[in-house]
């Protein structure tokens, strides 16, 4: 019999440790290639580890909430093949115990730096992670200070969540650094108090999601980052619903693809942003990055209430056969709770449908580190003045409202209304008798 150490598999080029969640194999299960072994959690997306080989789990390397490195070995399966001699066990099992020293070394000195912080060791015994000692760090949070704040995670250790939330509520209560520098006390300034929130007998308590939490706290630091301003425009999208209902059938036996209006309007804002390159920036500091690809996140509404923006890669060099294959795909596997961390990685402007829920427009929040996001209102049939050469009349049409979102540092009211003008003529100048 032959052993297969199976890893923690990267994840991304910004993700470097997931938290297991759950193991879904207990020791001597048979496991078989491709099938899930374990479940992480990323401050991105949760997901599933598969099993690379055919064979008897022998091993779990870490236990449920623990955090992982990428690359470090989280279990260990038995296969079929070659006994290994003793002596070349004993090699590997030194090997192996050399890489695990030297991984763990790495991922206990993450972001440590020649102060305070980098002898963080309470005298409790609690166990703080390589990510919440670099945050401390960041935010000149001390070791009594740390001490202070209240774990949610196992054994009462201290998550990510924990100390993002604690920061939130940071104030007086935070431990002063010893300085030898002389110090300026500016004048006090009123602060308010947020109400308390007092739960009677009758009331229902529920705990927020960890998907939850970091939506939630997402959301606040991108009303925090960026300057939010709205314009909104309205499109006559008739020709676009008379198209649409006449090759839909005619598509579904063809490609087996249902065709919404989503892949549509993809299209339509994948070229907008093509034309006003100066949409699909990211800011930096005080520097713009232009981003080469145009990759539209499109944000979708998990069975639990959440949210998760899964990213088209690449959208201006789909035809519309290939971006309704990607609409899909990316919905049917975020309704599944499927999608890969790479699948929610690089996106460089979002849209958002409300127009799903009844809603006729809205004011999205950014999406950071982007600079706009484009909601979807719903289509509505509504009495309209028609102008033609004999003169005005009304008629019915379909129609629908576009709000765009924009980081007003960056992006001045002349370029955030003629991107969204833009979207609006590519909607309307649709060619009814377009084939696909």
């Amino acid at each position: 019999m032959a052993k297969f150490e199976l890893k923690l598999p990267k994840m991304g080029e910004s993700v470097a440790e997931a938290t297991i969640t759950s193991w879904l194999k207990e020791v001597g299960d048979t496991i078989e290639m491709d099938e899930a072994v374990l479940e992480i959690a990323t401050d991105k997306v949760d997901s599933e580890v598969p099993s690379e080989v055919d064979g008897v789990l022998i091993e779990k390397r870490f236990n449920v909430d623990d955090v992982v490195q990428v690359g470090q070995v989280i279990a260990v399966i038995e296969t079929e093949g070659d006994d290994v001699s003793d002596t070349q066990r004993e090699v590997v099992t030194e090997s192996e115990n050399k890489e695990r020293v030297a991984v763990e070394a790495v991922a206990q000195t993450i972001s440590v730096a020649k102060d305070e912080v980098t002898s963080i060791s309470s005298a409790k015994g609690r166990f703080y992670s390589p990510l919440v000692k670099s945050i401390a760090k960041q935010e000149g949070i001390i070791q009594n200070e740390l001490d202070t704040i209240t774990g949610s995670g196992k054994d009462g250790r201290v998550t990510k969540n924990d100390i993002l939330a604690y920061l939130e509520n940071r104030g007086s209560t935070k431990v002063e650094k010893a300085s030898t520098k002389p110090v300026v006390k500016a004048e006090p300034q009123q602060k308010t108090v947020p109400v308390p929130v007092i739960a009677s007998g009758e009331d229902e308590i529920i705990e927020m999601t960890r998907m939850g939490k970091l939506v939630a706290h997402h959301m606040v630091e991108s009303i925090q980052t960026s300057a939010h301003v709205q314009s909104f425009i309205e499109a006559d999208v008739t020709k676009i619903w008379n198209w649409r209902k006449k090759v839909k059938d005619g598509f579904m036996k063809r490609e087996g693809e249902n065709l919404t209006f989503t892949p549509i309007f993809m299209e339509a804002i994948a070229k907008a942003l093509r034309d006003f390159p100066m949409m699909n920036i990211s800011v930096k500091g005080d520097t713009i990055i232009k981003k080469k690809n145009i990759n539209l996140g499109m944000a979708a509404a998990l069975p639990d209430g959440n949210l998760i923006v899964p990213v088209i890669k690449n959208a201006d060099q789909l035809n519309l056969v290939g971006m309704t294959k990607q609409v899909n795909d990316l919905a049917n596997r975020a309704r599944l709770n499927q999608l890969k961390p790479d699948d929610i990685q690089g996106g460089t402007y979002t849209v958002t449908n409300v127009g799903t829920f009844g809603s006729i427009m809205g004011t999205p929040i950014i999406n950071q580190p982007q600079v706009g996001i484009l909601a979807l209102g719903a289509i509505r049939k509504v009495p309209a003045v028609i102008e033609t050469s004999e003169g005005d009349f009304i008629g019915i049409r379909y129609k629908m409202f576009l709000s765009h979102s924009y980081d007003h540092r960056v992006v001045n009211g002349a370029l955030g209304g003629q991107f969204v003008k833009a979207v609006k003529d590519y909607l309307e100048a649709w060619d009814s008798d377009r084939e696909i």
